[in-house]
C-alpha cells in the first residue's frame, strides 16, 4: 500500500531483457539507501519488488503483463521514474490509499501552462471515469492528485509548481502515456452499486 506522495524522481540506468519481461535497474540515493531485498516500491505508481541491490542502484523484474498494461514498457535508459516506498503502519497518510495496481493507461490530452502552474487533461477509457468524481482522488504515474473536472472519457487535475518539479508529470507532453489508478473506495462503491443488477 502507498500514499501517492512521490519520494524521489529517479533515473533508469538499464533494462535487461529477461524471459518475457525485463530486469529494470534504477539509481537513486534517497530511496536506495533504505531498501531491502523483497521490499515493495511503486515505480510510476506500479508496485514492483526489489530483487537486487548494489549501493544506490537497485533492480526489479517486470513481466510482459506489466510492460503491456503500464507505461513501464516505454522506459529506456535515462528515463525518469517516480518512486515511493510502501507505507508502514503508523505512517502519516498525506495523499490517499494507493495500491500500486494500475487500472489502465491514460494519455495526456491537453496541457495548459499558466506560469509555473499547469492544468492537465488526461484521456482514459470510460470504465475509469465511472470511478471518478470532481474533488475525489486519482493516482497518475503514482502521484496522488485531486480531480478537478471529470468528463465521459477524460479528466483534469491542477498541478502546483512543486509537483511539476519533483515528479515525472512536469516533463509530460500531449500524447504521452501515464499510469492511472482510480480511488480504491470508488471501486468498491461501483462494485456494490452494480451487484443488484
Amino acid at each position: 500500500m502507498f500514499t501517492g506522495l512521490v519520494e524521489s524522481l529517479a533515473e533508469v540506468t538499464s533494462l535487461v531483457p529477461e524471459g518475457p519481461g525485463v530486469r529494470l535497474y534504477v539509481r537513486d540515493a534517497l530511496v536506495g539507501g533504505g531498501l531491502k531485498l523483497g521490499d515493495s516500491v511503486a515505480v510510476n505508481g506500479c508496485c514492483l519488488t526489489v530483487i537486487e541491490i548494489a549501493g544506490e542502484t537497485f533492480a526489479f523484474q517486470a513481466g510482459s503483463e506489466t510492460l503491456s498494461r503500464t507505461n513501464l514498457g516505454e522506459l529506456q535508459r535515462g528515463s525518469r521514474v517516480n518512486l515511493e516506498r510502501s507505507l508502514q503502519l503508523g505512517d502519516r497518510l498525506g495523499g490517499h490509499l494507493v495500491t500500486g495496481h494500475i487500472d489502465g493507461v491514460g494519455t495526456v490530452d491537453e496541457r495548459i501552462d499558466e506560469g509555473d502552474w499547469s492544468t492537465f487533461w488526461f484521456r482514459v477509457p470510460r470504465l475509469l471515469t465511472r470511478q471518478m468524481a470532481s474533488k475525489g482522488s486519482v493516482a497518475v504515474d503514482g502521484v496522488s492528485l485531486t480531480l478537478v473536472g471529470v468528463e465521459n472519457e477524460r479528466f483534469s487535475v491542477a498541478l502546483i509548481p512543486h509537483t511539476l518539479a519533483v515528479t515525472t508529470l512536469g516533463g509530460r507532453a500531449v500524447g504521452e502515456q501515464v499510469n492511472i489508478e482510480t480511488d480504491l473506495l470508488a471501486k468498491y462503491v461501483e462494485r456494490q452499486m452494480g451487484c443488484g443488477r
